[in-house]
């Protein structure tokens, strides 16, 4: 799975961060069989990131398939996630 985010919004680190540990790190003892990361084609080819920078979900089991992603997700991001001021991070930590 593959998807562009606008790296100008106040929260697109935000939203990284928290993909990231989902889909990463969400548990030592029992891993997703799912990377997020960063892709793109050679900067000085095509140009900056607004562009050419995607990202992807990328997972290792067949059977972990994009819906059973799709509901780790949901059942572990901000909620609504619609919701912009759910991602705010606790600024009182």
């Amino acid at each position: 799975m593959t998807f562009d985010l606008d790296i100008h919004h106040e929260l697109a680190w935000n939203v990284v961060q928290e993909l990231a540990y989902v889909t990463n790190n969400l548990s030592a003892g029992a891993k997703l069989p799912t990377r997020f990361y960063p892709s793109s084609p050679p900067p000085y080819l095509n140009g900056g990131p607004e562009e050419f920078l995607s990202w992807w979900i990328v997972c290792s089991n067949l059977e972990f398939r994009p819906g059973t992603v799709a509901d780790w997700l949901e059942g572990r991001l901000p909620k609504p996630v619609e919701d912009e001021s759910q991602w705010h991070a606790d600024e009182d930590g």
